[in-house]
């Protein structure tokens, strides 16, 4: 089934908003077998939104619109649909108490405006939203299904979920198996590479490579009649990716790194503490986004300029001076001295060019070095992580985050 989504809102066209719910619609789809093969973004004007939808009918059998359901002027979705579908309107009574009850709770007098979203086009199916005044409808034309739904992201998703994909589920036959695996340390073309004969792969499955900043998300994908059929080749497919790349794989389980971290820190009752300079406190905002982490994560310093490294470090001066603020040297011995300082069981510490100035010939914008520490090894590591400093900063936290999960595990888990 071919599915096309239609984004309605002057505010996303003008570029006050971003369009999350386009990308999250994609995203579910996905998981039940259904390719989106086009999003369309159109503003609050009647008659460009029914010409979108008869273009979007030719072309598709499941068509998913989200905005413009709201009570005010300018939402002019409910009424396009009507006139598009030559139907009058009909109040529908379970959503006008809802409105009712819901306004009620907020002390808000109900009113002519509020009712007016109870609503709806009389030959709509209503999607109940219990999360917001405006409900979802779903259209059916000549065996193409549309459905309607409010743009604010949260009533969306709860549409989604309990009405949109449970039907279009009910309605494939096919059995969906889809698995994504999160790397990285591995660039996306040498990661193709490294995989081999895609052909392979591909056989009875579908591969998608998603880079970013952080790394290359692999998604696998299979469908058959036969659930255990599809099953079974997904594992397949897998494995194969597992055997030729398994250094640079963190999860099967589509989770960020500083999530298994955590994991690995809890499980193994191990403590961290963190001294930052280039990443500027990246590292550890990353690992307290993980409800949780004040069991493992004791302290974290943000040693910008020399002088901080040589107080709440203890780096020398001479150290500094020699080898420089950005050296092997320097790095690893922050580690080593927060770690001792801190009476953690493990280290880690970043120091580097973010640029786009500072740079020199020996040590370009984009050098970092990324410091090691636990009781068995203390080292660091270095790498080229490019001259836009964003995104430098991003792959830096990346890369330190994944260090210290090897580390984990070669020390604290294979040594057990």
């Amino acid at each position: 089934m071919k599915a096309e989504i239609i984004s309605i809102g002057d505010e996303i066209l003008i570029g006050q908003i971003i369009n999350t719910n386009a990308a999250y619609i994609g995203e579910k789809l996905l998981t039940i077998g259904i390719k989106v093969k086009r999003t369309t973004t159109i503003g609050d004007d009647e008659e460009i939104i029914i010409n979108a939808l008869q273009k979007a009918l030719y072309e598709n059998d499941i068509i998913i619109v989200t905005g413009g359901l709201g009570p005010t002027h300018d939402d002019v979705t409910k009424k396009a649909f009507a006139n598009f579908f030559k139907c009058g309107y009909k109040r529908d009574e379970a959503v006008y108490e809802h409105v009712k009850n819901l306004l009620a709770k907020r002390n808000i007098p109900l009113k002519p405006i509020n009712e007016e979203q109870a609503m709806v086009p009389e030959v709509c199916n209503v999607l109940f939203n219990a999360l917001g005044t405006a409900p979802g409808m779903h259209f059916i034309k000549d065996g193409k299904e549309i459905f309607v739904m409010p743009g604010v992201p949260f009533e969306m998703q709860y549409i989604m979920e309990n009405h949109v994909l449970p039907y279009l589920k009910s309605k494939n036959k096919f059995f969906i198996k889809v698995k994504t695996l999160m790397t990285c340390g591995i660039a996306e073309s040498s990661l193709f590479n490294l995989l081999g004969d895609i052909n392979e792969l591909t056989k009875n499955a579908e591969l998608a490579f998603l880079p970013n900043a952080r790394g290359v998300r692999i998604r696998v994908m299979t469908r058959s009649e036969n659930e255990n059929d599809a099953e079974y080749e997904l594992n397949r497919v897998v494995n194969i990716i597992y055997e030729k790349a398994n250094n640079y794989i963190y999860s099967d389980e589509e989770k960020e790194i500083e999530e298994v971290v955590g994991k690995l820190l809890t499980e193994n009752n191990l403590t961290l503490a963190i001294a930052e300079s280039c990443t500027g406190g990246r590292v550890a905002d990353r690992i307290t986004d993980i409800s949780g982490s004040s069991k493992y994560f004791m302290r974290g310093l943000v040693t910008y300029s020399n002088k901080s490294k040589t107080d709440l470090l203890g780096i020398p001066d001479e150290l500094i001076s020699e080898k420089g603020a950005v050296s092997k040297e320097v790095a690893s011995l922050m580690a080593e001295n927060l770690r001792l300082k801190s009476g953690t069981d493990i280290g880690i510490s970043t120091t580097g060019i973010a640029g786009p100035t500072g740079g020199t010939p020996e040590k370009p914008v984009g050098l970092i070095w990324i410091g090691y520490s636990d009781k068995y090894e203390s080292f660091a590591k270095n790498f080229y992580l490019g001259d836009n400093r964003k995104i430098f900063k991003e792959r830096a936290s990346q890369m330190a985050l994944n260090i210290l999960r090897e580390q984990i595990i070669k020390n604290f888990i294979r040594k057990k």
